[in-house]
Parts: structure tokens; C-alpha cells; sequence
């Protein structure tokens, strides 16, 4: 009892100073390049988000030491913020955020730059929490949207994380990527055991389906992660073994990827991207591997292989980019998602 007595005064004392914290993901040690030389280097390795471990503060007084001394004391094995199945995400580039989902916690890490803050929301609204949180994009007027596969629903959420209500239930058998167009309102979710793209109004209002189930053209097999991007819907057609692409409607654009044993063939795809230059990322997770696609869907360079160093990955899932031009990877068993930044390079 006397050392809580203690640890509260201490606290009490520490909470009247100012400790500043801030957030660290930068690479430290050798700088990682791809492709390697002679080749002209594209993509540099910036750092990872992993929990906790991202967020410091400066370093105390005298008070602030003793405190973290004997909270040692009083709890040797604290329950640490860490990643722990990573999903997918998105960047809010205005606030400096990025959010990502987690199935292992059960909820959305919010890693916030300027503030130096780690934040984790686990509430679903109606008394529930997240079950297994996939697929998340930004919604109307600041809110995030996220698709929960066992909810089988799409939770809104405000800016701060407070559950706004949902959409898809009913509808939805198990959702897993999400996209939407800005301009129109339209909300795309791929509806992976139903082997469709269901479209929905920012009102939460089924407006169409697109697709079924088969090998054809507009056909899926097992749906799962989605962008939108170039007035383009793509969609990871992941039992088909490739990408398609589609008009905001629907039709059918453009396709690319095969099975195959080489590397940048689909066997697996997962997570997909498109930057700002049209360049196309795609997750191939049964060999453990981000590619690199030209806008007509040339490979330009594969990145990754299965392990756990710098430029290796371990059953990735999901890829998303933002308006600085890097690249994340949720590193999925690495408990990490995994940061890159395109540097230059011809782009087709």
C-alpha cells in the first residue's frame, strides 16, 4: 500500500510538468534500397510501425525516474499496445494518421504524428466490440468506415472513434475490403463469400451488385481487398489469381495475374494500392511478396520474400499509399506494417 501511496503522489507531482512524447519509426542503421545496384534504386526501406515501441517521451526529471522505477516494482509485465495481426489500413494525410486494422486486438491502431500519440479503438457501437476489422477507408465528412468480416457489417466511426452506426447488415456475409469514390459517394465492398461487389450510397443504402461467382470476365472467386483510384475500382479477385479492374459502374476494364511458381505471378493476392502516378501495389501472400505494377499492369519490381529482416515479409496482407509517396505493408505475422517510399525510377 505504501508504494501505490507513493506512485500516486509521484504521479500527481509528474502530471503538473510537461513531458512531451513523439513518434519514431524512422530506420535506423543501413539504409535499404530496391531494386540494388547496378539497377537504378526505386524504393527505400523508411521504417515500421509495430505498437508502443513507436512512441518516446522526453526524458524526465528526477520525480518522473522514480516513478518508472517503482512502477516497475509494482507491475514487472505491463500489457503493452502492440500490433499484433495487421489488416490493412489508410493514411489521413491532413492530420498526420495513419489507421490501421487489427484482427489480433480486435480493433484500430492510430498512430498521430504530430500529437506523438498511439491510440487504439475497440468499440463497435451497440454495446459490442470489433470482431475482425479488415478492410477501412475514408469516409464522408471525416468519418472512417470499416469492414468487419464476422459482424458482417461496416462500422462508421468519427473522428475520434466514437461508433456512428453501421451499415450492411443483412446484406453483407462476410465483408472484407472497402473502397470509395470521393466524388460520388459510392462505397464498394467486397463481399467475399458471397463472390460480389456490393455498392452502397453514403447513406449506407445497397444501390447494386457487381458480379458472381466464376472465372469470367466481371466474375470473382473469393473477393477480398479493394481501391479506388483514377476513376478505377480494382479488385483483388483472389481465387481467380488476379487483379481486375473495373469502371466506377462496374464494366470491365483491364485484368492481369496468373498461378504460377514465378515471382509476380498471383497465386495469392491480397492488399492492392494505387499511388498517385497510376503505379498499382499488390500483396502476394503465398510467397510472401509486394510487386510493383505499371498502370497496364506490367510488372516493374517485386519486393520482399518470406522472412522476418528488412525487406521480407510473412504472410502480408494488406497495402495502402499515401500523398508522400510511401508505400505500407501490414506485415501480418511480423506483427508490423512495414513502411517504404518510392524515390524515383522510371514508372513503366
Amino acid at each position: 500500500m505504501r508504494v501505490l501511496a507513493i506512485i500516486f503522489l509521484l504521479t500527481t507531482l509528474v502530471a503538473c510538468g510537461e513531458t512531451k512524447s513523439f513518434l519514431r519509426y524512422e530506420a535506423t542503421g543501413e539504409s535499404r534500397v530496391w531494386p540494388q545496384q547496378p539497377e537504378m534504386a526505386r524504393y527505400r526501406y523508411v521504417g515500421q510501425f509495430t505498437g508502443e515501441d513507436n512512441i518516446f517521451k522526453e526524458e524526465g526529471g528526477r520525480f518522473e525516474k522514480i516513478l518508472r522505477w517503482l512502477v516497475g516494482l509494482a507491475s514487472s509485465e505491463p500489457d503493452r499496445l502492440m500490433l499484433q495481426r495487421p489488416q490493412s489500413g489508410v493514411v489521413d494525410d491532413a492530420r498526420g494518421r495513419v489507421y490501421i486494422t487489427d484482427v489480433g486486438r480486435r480493433g484500430i491502431f492510430v498512430f498521430d504524428e504530430p500529437k506523438g500519440q498511439l491510440l487504439f479503438w475497440d468499440d463497435a457501437g451497440q454495446s459490442r466490440r470489433f470482431a475482425t476489422p479488415s478492410g477501412i477507408v475514408a469516409g464522408a465528412n471525416g468519418q472512417l468506415l470499416v469492414a468487419d468480416a464476422d459482424l458482417a457489417e461496416v462500422i462508421r466511426l468519427g473522428p475520434n472513434g466514437e461508433p456512428l452506426g453501421s451499415f450492411g447488415d443483412g446484406i453483407l456475409k462476410r465483408p472484407t475490403g472497402i473502397a470509395r469514390d470521393a466524388k460520388t459517394g459510392r462505397i464498394y465492398v467486397s463481399d467475399t463469400h458471397a463472390h460480389n461487389i456490393k455498392v452502397f450510397d453514403d447513406e449506407g443504402k445497397l444501390r447494386e451488385v457487381i458480379g458472381q461467382r466464376g472465372e469470367g470476365i466481371g466474375e470473382f472467386n473469393f473477393p477480398t481487398f479493394l481501391a479506388f483510384a483514377n476513376n478505377k475500382l480494382y479488385v483483388t479477385d483472389t481465387l481467380n489469381s488476379r487483379i481486375q479492374v473495373l469502371t466506377p459502374e462496374g464494366k470491365y476494364v483491364l485484368k492481369f495475374g496468373r498461378r504460377g511458381l514465378n515471382v509476380g505471378d498471383l497465386p495469392r493476392p491480397k492488399g492492392i494500392s494505387v499511388d498517385r502516378a497510376g503505379r498499382v501495389y499488390v500483396i502476394e501472400s503465398y510467397y510472401d511478396h509486394l510487386l510493383v505494377y505499371s498502370p497496364d499492369g506490367q510488372l516493374l519490381l517485386p519486393i520482399g520474400g518470406t522472412g522476418s529482416e528488412i525487406g521480407e515479409f510473412y504472410l502480408p496482407s494488406g497495402v495502402w499509399s499515401d500523398a508522400r509517396g510511401r508505400v505500407y505493408v501490414a506485415d501480418m505475422f511480423n506483427s508490423r506494417v512495414v513502411i517504404l517510399e518510392y524515390i524515383g525510377g522510371s514508372s513503366k
